[in-house]
């Protein structure tokens, strides 16, 4: 098979959050296969990072690994400076930071659960990016956030609160699309629907994972290796460079805007 190559990616730095496992580190792993330097975000899953940062490493790419929980915002900040200070700059930010934190009833949920859900999910792509602005001004970079499905139809069971966050950041895409737009500064977002990832092991039962896969049209669940493509489209000013606000659903046809 032939190998992709898209060449504008070489020598491009970029942050993904929540690149431990799942779809940020196939998605970090990728960028890094396109000569992209990429600094690798964890906060809880050390290991698993670190085998990301490895596997870059061992195919002769450029992997930094850099800690810390963006549920606080001056853990964000420090993530940035961190990234920016070991490569000398930034060019694209991978927002993808993200989970359920369980399948808990809005009844059933409280304050501590309410605020963790949507600092995860939705202040953190603020924080982040706010605090990455600087170099993607002068980069004239990019930036790509991971929403969901469930930002169009409020999420399943007693992940509300999740789909509610996913909804903002699908919106403050849009925003800050147009508010940074004059600044050279590109922003995006994929959404993925039904993705076999440690998201779904963690927190959905086999059933719900049957009943999800039975309203999607190609008939099963997508892989986190089928997201990757719509990430290096976006990461590319040569493919996409007059894309912007836009969000690019990966779900199997699950749902049609």
């Amino acid at each position: 098979m032939t190998k992709l190559v898209i060449p504008d990616l070489a020598g491009k730095v970029f942050l993904v959050t929540g690149a431990s496992t799942g779809i940020g580190a196939v998605v970090a792993i990728a960028l890094a296969d396109q000569g992209a330097a990429v600094a690798v975000h964890y906060n809880a899953s050390a290991d698993p990072a670190r085998q990301v940062v490895d596997t870059i490493a061992n195919s002769g790419g450029s992997a930094f690994l850099v800690g810390g929980d963006v549920t606080d915002y001056g853990v964000c900040g420090e993530i940035v400076q961190k990234a920016a200070e070991h490569f000398g700059k930034i060019d694209g930010v991978i927002n993808n930071a993200g989970a359920m934190l369980g399948r808990i009833p809005i009844d059933q949920s409280d304050e501590e659960h309410d605020r963790r859900v949507i600092d995860l999910n939705a202040h953190s792509v603020v924080w982040v990016t706010r605090a990455a602005l600087p170099h993607l001004r002068q980069s004239r970079g990019v930036v790509i956030n991971t929403t969901s499905i469930s930002a169009r139809h409020g999420g399943g069971p007693g992940a509300i609160l999740y789909g509610a966050a996913k909804g903002f950041v699908s919106t403050i895409t849009k925003g800050l699309a147009k508010e940074l737009v004059g600044d050279g500064i590109r922003v995006n977002a994929v959404a993925p629907g039904v993705i076999l990832t440690p998201f779904h092991e963690r927190d959905s039962t086999q059933e719900q994972m049957r009943q999800m896969v039975a309203s999607i049209p190609m008939g099963r669940a997508g892989t986190a290796e089928e997201c990757v493509g719509a990430y290096l489209f976006l990461a590319s000013k040569a493919l996409s460079g007059y894309i912007t606000g836009q969000i690019i659903e990966v779900n199997g046809g699950q749902y049609m805007p």
